[in-house]
């Protein structure tokens, strides 16, 4: 197999580290041989980022996106990325959610179809999915990558691009 070297520039510190971490979870995933479903086990890592997921799902409905956000790394090195570009950090994330959705009528209720969860590393979940949200001023949707990183043995998204 032929590997290519990919050189990027970057100004950012923060992007600096979220790609970094990209980079080593794609490069792990492609050189460790994928895992079969025998082998995580019952209430595995797998089964802890969908929980983590379903919380999220409880919370959005409930309209509580504090709550909604506990699921995300509390760090200025989170990355979100959607229609309006890239953004840095937990709070900001926070603040941005609030501004787009700033009830529960913009909320509406949310349901995600997960298409693939992805094993990177002993440390790294890919997850990608299909969001929509019902909602009486108009229903909305689209698709979404989050990478789900393990710290302090919690399963936390450090990266979400959804559009």
């Amino acid at each position: 197999m032929r590997q290519g070297l990919i050189i990027f520039r970057f100004q950012s510190t923060h992007m600096k580290r979220i790609i970094g971490s990209i980079v080593l979870a794609l490069a792990i995933s492609l050189s460790v041989p994928a895992q079969s479903k025998s082998a995580s086990p019952a209430g595995g890592d797998e089964q802890m980022i969908r929980n983590s997921m379903n919380e999220q799902l409880a919370a959005w409905n409930s309209g509580n996106i504090d709550r909604f956000m506990g699921t995300y790394w509390q760090d200025d090195s989170l990355m979100f990325i959607g229609k309006s570009g890239i953004t840095y950090g937990w709070q900001k994330t926070l603040e941005n959610y609030k501004k787009g959705y700033p009830d529960t009528a913009a909320m509406g209720k949310l349901d995600f179809n997960i298409l693939q969860v992805k094993r990177l590393s002993g440390t790294y979940f890919f997850v990608v999915g299909k969001w929509h949200l019902t909602r009486s001023i108009g229903n909305v949707g689209g698709h979404f990558t989050l990478l789900f990183r393990k710290i302090k043995n919690k399963w936390l998204i450090v990266a979400d691009h959804s559009s």
